[in-house]
């Protein structure tokens, strides 16, 4: 794929997160929800990891469209994603250890391998997530521009 194919989808992917983000936060803000009002309604709970899940799936597609397009070390795991992206100095140690905690939260809602922890995704989304990805999306712009 030629660099301006990797460029647009690039600046694809972030409008998809960033929409994303938006219909997330448009539901979960106006409820003003308490972490006990949460774990009480399941289809909030069940919207609010459906779109956590969406988010984190599409960092990570970005991050494997920014190591195409900058022909870095291509990862035998998908975990590794962050590493090279924090060790090619695209994005910071911290943000890439915190989305790495993310990819684990994500996996563990994409696959049931047990009990959600609706506390963890609660305060993930409400403290978190939104920060995380806009300067996740920050340090790629800032890369490829």
């Amino acid at each position: 794929m030629e660099k301006s194919s990797f460029k647009e989808r690039i600046e694809e992917k972030i409008t998809e997160i960033e929409k994303f983000l938006e219909e997330l936060y448009d539901y979960f803000t106006p409820l003003n929800l308490e972490l006990e009002d949460y774990k009480r309604d399941y289809k909030i709970k069940a919207i609010c990891e459906r779109y956590c899940e969406k988010i984190i799936e599409a960092i990570e597609d970005l991050g494997f469209l920014i190591i195409n397009l900058k022909q870095l070390k291509y990862p035998e795991y998908e975990k590794e994603v962050f590493d090279i992206l924090k060790d090619n100095k695209i994005i910071s140690e911290n943000l890439s250890k915190k989305l790495k905690e993310a990819k684990g939260m994500r996996n563990f809602i994409a696959h049931q391998y047990g009990k959600v922890d609706d506390e963890l995704v609660f305060n993930s989304i409400s403290e978190d997530l939104e920060k995380d990805t806009k300067e996740f999306i920050k340090s790629i712009e800032l890369s490829f521009k």
